[in-house]
């Protein structure tokens, strides 16, 4: 005697797929490597950002220096083509991250940037950068931002 075309046991081995037991499994899985990845991206995401700032920042200082050969002073300094001492990092537009600003005195200069929107939780803060060449984050803890 023949099994009939829809006995359960031949359901059961024809049936594939996979079990609700095994789709939570790949769904902890994947929330755990969510979890720790994360994290790691947002701060290489702000490192880079920070990077940007700085370059822009060491740029502004050669930009006062060659001012200062050419007019013995740094009072008149300004980020050139806005002739501001204030402006948005980056430069090429999309969101701020950074406030840059310039304090020129005729013997001296202090380039700040601060900071903007998600950048604030940057554990470096405000980073500045003076004539001298002295570079220094707002936590003084922090020797890597620089």
């Amino acid at each position: 005697m023949s099994k009939p075309p829809f006995s359960p046991s031949s359901l059961r081995s024809a049936a594939q797929g996979f079990t609700l037991i095994e789709l939570m499994i790949v769904v902890i899985v994947v929330g755990i490597l969510a979890a720790v990845a994360y994290p790691n991206y947002s701060e290489h995401v702000r490192k880079s950002r920070r990077a940007a700032a700085k370059a822009e920042m060491v740029e502004y200082a050669q930009r006062a220096e060659r001012h200062h050969t050419l007019n013995n002073s740094y009072a008149s300094f300004t980020f050139g083509e806005t002739n501001s001492t204030k402006i948005n990092s980056p430069r090429e537009g999309g969101t701020t991250m950074y406030a840059v600003t310039i304090v020129p005195t005729a013997t001296a200069y202090t380039i700040t940037a601060v900071p903007q929107g998600n950048q604030a939780k940057d554990k470096c803060g405000t980073l500045t950068l003076n004539q001298a060449g002295v570079k220094t984050p707002a936590n003084s803890g922090s020797l890597t931002c620089w």
